[in-house]
């Protein structure tokens, strides 16, 4: 078969497992990842459908390239530059100490001497951006707090591999001399410092002038240039091509083309990740597993568990609570794409044996498998009882509209408002509805509202109204006392949770308050005359009587008390029957006596 027609049938196969296998394993609640690495096998080691999985991988690792690349597009500097305890404290901290763990490991086991234990152990310290990325992505996990931290490791540890690589050298004895190591340091830390130049005075220009094109296509071809290019020049620098593609969205973070950029990027991110994940398992060598089986069926549970049980503990030791040390550590416990660098480096400068090389990778690429099914397993080991936080982050905050909580009647408000071409600030303390919120498209911040700090970084100097549409009584209640004691010119439009809280909030002097069932209840009932035969205009006339009836009433209530204006409610029929429109307008202070009591109207 000529290599025209032999790629075109790859392709096809690639392509094909991942429309297969995706649906499938997302069907049974395992995640694409692992759908993708089951493809890979059947059409790799299992049929031999694709031999060269070596070099699948290295093209489809662009893939890894786009994510980051667009998670950089996510992080403003100033957002980096917050993470940077997190970045080079717990990140050097994981690597340092789960490498020494795992030198330990190799040389008791007796595999590798000492030189070769020391490559092996950092090698299984680093873990997969793919991987972990893919998962807290799907899971909507990015932004939180969990999240930041997962990701602040695995930069790190991209950081990390200038420095493991030089290790390879100073273990070989080379002939470099004790100045390389310093020297790629150099050119490392060159760079990137040549990136953040470029990033900060020639990107936005550069997309300006193509922007005033107007051709669709050039900003396409200019933002894959952009991708690839920056990640050519951190690998020829000795980074990898992640890190390259992360600073240049990082610096493309605060552009006014960030947007567009990240929907010309997106398809080209999905479809080569999951080629990538495809790769991997094309690449596992079923030979080398079936010939060592006892030993890897060994290795791979105790690497991993070494790995989670380090992280588990800096992540405990630096202030993570529970549930987000399991999840980090569950996480992250994978061997990583640069062990296969670094492996096969370290075979070829002579520390370890070609054979050993292939064990190790075959290890990090069951690793690798393994982890969405240890990630889904790790949800049995949270307590629950913690409330899940991201972080607060109030870049561009601030509307004529701030809406503190949103609920299903804020979601619903916000359309109003949005509809009628009003900028709505809105903040939330529910790290679910925000992920959920940020799936349709909002823009939501994380946040108590019950806070002074939070509502002033939120923006409510400049907001003109405040919407509470929070769903607890209590929560609302405390809101509404802070705003009302700090910014007394400020408007307040409250939702309320019942009729007894409305009288309270009157009595407190909101601006407006509405129960949360007043209009939903008018509206069930009118189409439930309709459907009993009444015409629309008579229905809708009844149901404005009602209404008026139930605000003059709680005129009287908040000023009388709550058994006030009980001669108002009907406890039957109008006559005469069938029900019809009244022969006059109803008198909102007359009608038939009600034999009820004040409780049962409380929530009316």
């Amino acid at each position: 078969m000529s290599a025209p027609n032999a790629f075109f049938s790859e392709t096809i196969l690639l392509l094909g497992g991942a429309v297969v296998a995706a649906p499938i394993f997302k069907k049974l609640g395992l995640g694409t990842v692992l759908g993708y690495l089951a493809a890979g096998i059947v059409i790799g080691p299992v049929f031999h459908g694709i031999t060269d999985g070596e070099q699948i991988l290295a093209v489809a690792e662009l893939g890894v390239v786009f994510l980051l690349f667009i998670i950089g597009l996510e992080l403003k500097p100033t957002r980096l530059w917050q993470m940077r305890r997190d970045i080079f404290g717990l990140g050097s901290a994981q690597v340092v100490l789960t490498g020494l763990a795992l030198t330990a490991l190799a040389w008791f086991s007796q595999v590798l001497d000492w030189r070769g234990s020391i490559v092996a152990g950092f090698g299984l310290a680093l873990s997969s951006t793919a991987f972990a990325m893919q998962i807290l992505e799907g899971d909507g996990d990015v932004n939180t707090r969990y999240g930041q931290r997962s990701f602040s490791m695995l930069l790190f540890q991209d950081l990390a591999i200038v420095p493991l690589l030089a290790l390879i050298t100073i273990l070989d004895g080379g002939d470099k001399g004790s100045n390389a190591p310093l020297l790629d340091f150099a050119i490392a830390v060159g760079a990137v410092a040549a990136m953040i130049v470029m990033g900060r005075y020639l990107l936005t220009p550069l997309f300006q002038i193509i922007a005033r094109t107007g051709a669709r296509e050039a900003m396409i071809a200019a933002a894959l240039f952009v991708v690839m290019g920056s990640a050519s020049l951190m690998q020829l620098a000795g980074l990898s091509m992640a890190m390259g593609a992360f600073l240049s969205g990082v610096m493309l973070a605060e552009s006014s083309y960030r947007h567009e950029l990240e929907a010309d990027i997106e398809p080209f991110r999905g479809v080569l990740l999951a080629i990538f994940f495809i790769a991997v398992g094309l690449s596992l060598e079923l030979d080398v597993l079936a010939d060592n089986a006892l030993f890897v069926i060994v290795a791979v549970p105790i690497v991993m568990a070494v790995k989670a049980i380090v992280i588990y503990g800096i992540c405990r030791i630096s202030g993570s609570p529970h549930d987000d040390a399991i999840r980090i550590a569950f996480l992250l416990p994978q061997g990583g794409e640069f062990g296969f660098v670094l492996f096969t480096t370290a075979a070829a400068a002579g520390l370890m044996s070609t054979s050993t090389a292939s064990l190790l990778v075959a290890i990090v690429t069951l690793s690798m498998a393994l982890t969405p099914i240890g990630s889904a397993l790790s949800k049995r080991l949270l307590n629950g009882d913690e409330q899940e936080e991201l972080d607060e982050d109030f870049e561009g905050a601030g509307a004529d509209v701030l809406m503190v909580g949103f609920s299903r009647f804020g979601q619903i408000a916000a359309q109003i408002l949005l509809a009628g071409g009003r900028s709505v600030t809105v903040i939330d303390f529910s790290a679910d509805r925000i992920r959920q919120a940020s799936s349709f498209g909002f823009r939501i911040y994380f946040g108590d509202g019950a806070r002074k700090d939070v509502l002033r970084s939120a923006g409510i100097d400049r907001a003109k109204i405040v919407l509470v549409c929070t769903q607890k009584k209590e929560i609302t209640d405390k809101v509404v006392e802070l705003v009302q004691a700090d910014y007394p010119q400020t408007r307040l439009y409250v939702r309320s949770y019942d009729r007894i809280h409305s009288i309270e909030l009157r009595n407190k002097g909101v601006d407006y308050e509405l129960r949360e069932t007043l209009e939903s209840g008018l509206l069930f009932g009118r189409r439930t005359l309709e459907a009993l035969g009444v015409s629309e205009v008579d229905a809708y006339e009844i149901g404005e009587d009602i209404r008026k009836r139930d605000e003059a009433r709680l005129v009287l209530q908040v000023s009388e008390g709550l058994q006030a204006g009980r001669d108002m409610l009907f406890s039957h029929p109008v006559r005469p029957e069938p029900l019809v429109k009244p022969k006059r307008a109803a008198d909102p202070f007359g009608g038939d006596p009600l034999a009820g009591t004040a409780d049962a109207t409380a929530d009316a």
